[in-house]
């Protein structure tokens, strides 16, 4: 059956960038032009030893009071880290990489086949595109609901080729069990309690974002995705192949993040800043795009169930921590967000009493 909330908002149609990147001309269309030639976007890109933290999963299972102390930093301090030995099967994901790269590789009337629907945010497309006069992205996605399976639309997933429904199975299975485990980690650095998190996310919407950023005849006028916090709970994303173009903000300067090999890189929700109180914070990124090659990458996203509310754990409100957030249905957040043009953090900035 199709849940009441199968349908949280549409996008409007916009030209596919991969078909108007093999016109192979010169400039971008004006609607994609973001920066005059003097504002690169690449001008501002901190030439500083800056990194994202990297988080040992290993060490966090042998109660490592030191990396459960950088988790808690990392989370505080940039909203993103990198996970490593994180006990996803290296072929589960190497298995999805390459399907991505054969979904957007095929001939656009098969990927057609699975463009959003009027309404519709889930499927082949784009997102958050509110106005005939908005500016675009250098991008175009392909977003599915996993998990729960009711939420799940007949005519995406069932519709793949084996291999790619395959893939998606092992790997969306894997990472809710990962971000369930993060999830927990939090809770028990924020000493909170762990089914404070599971009554939230175990049995919540998990999606999967798959990015395609063809090569750009003008990089520095345009974005790949425009800066932005994540709405979710938790997002977790790896790179499809070995082109760069993630940028994190901290303190006002955008720090690449160069993936490490096998590696996950992680990141603090809206949601989760929500919950949390503020705690732990969602931090704006952005990607960037090249001249000369393709970019792929998938993000998968983990949020509470639809029917729930969310608002911040009672745990975490003192008469010293006031609540920062209201109250509100799972559903109706997700409604508003794609509402909006994604901005900034400014739908977060909306939730705050």
């Amino acid at each position: 059956m199709e849940s009441t909330f199968s349908k949280l908002g549409g996008s409007l149609v916009v030209p596919n960038v991969q078909e108007l990147a093999k016109e192979k001309s010169t400039t971008v269309p004006k609607r994609y032009v973001r920066f005059e030639e003097n504002d690169s976007i690449l001008s501002n890109v901190s030439s500083s030893s800056s990194e994202v933290p990297v988080i040992d999963m290993l060490k966090l299972d042998g109660d490592s009071l030191e990396e459960f102390g950088k988790l808690h930093d990392a989370c505080r301090q940039w909203g993103f880290f990198q996970l490593i030995n994180h006990g996803v099967g290296s072929q589960v994901v190497e298995n999805m990489k390459l399907e991505i790269q054969e979904f957007f590789h095929m001939p656009i009337e098969e990927k057609k086949k699975f463009n959003q629907e009027d309404g519709d945010v889930e499927g082949y497309g784009q997102a958050f595109v509110v106005s005939e006069d908005q500016k675009l992205d250098w991008a175009d996605m392909f977003y599915i609901i996993t998990s729960l399976t009711y939420l799940r639309k007949n005519h995406l997933i069932p519709k793949l080729p084996h291999k790619f429904r395959d893939a998606i199975e092992a790997y969306s299975e894997d990472l809710k069990t990962l971000a369930m485990k993060i999830l927990r980690l939090m809770a028990r650095v924020l000493k909170m309690k762990e089914e404070d998190m599971n009554i939230l996310f175990e049995e919540g919407m998990q999606s999967m974002r798959m990015n395609y950023y063809p090569p750009c005849p003008q990089p520095d006028l345009v974005t790949g995705l425009c800066p932005h916090s994540d709405a979710v709970g938790l997002a977790i994303l790896i790179q499809v192949n070995k082109i760069e173009g993630l940028h994190v903000k901290k303190d006002g300067v955008w720090i690449p993040v160069v993936p490490l090999p096998d590696a996950f890189v992680v990141n603090i929700g809206d949601i989760l800043e929500i919950v949390t109180n503020g705690a732990y914070r969602s931090t704006e990124h952005r990607t960037v795009v090249n001249k000369e090659q393709e970019r792929l990458s998938v993000v998968t996203f983990l949020s509470p169930k639809m029917e729930g509310y969310l608002g911040p754990a009672p745990r975490l409100v003192t008469a010293e921590t006031p609540a920062k957030f209201k109250r509100i249905g799972v559903s109706d957040y997700f409604k508003g967000l794609f509402a909006r043009e994604l901005v900034g953090k400014s739908y977060l900035d909306s939730m705050r009493t």
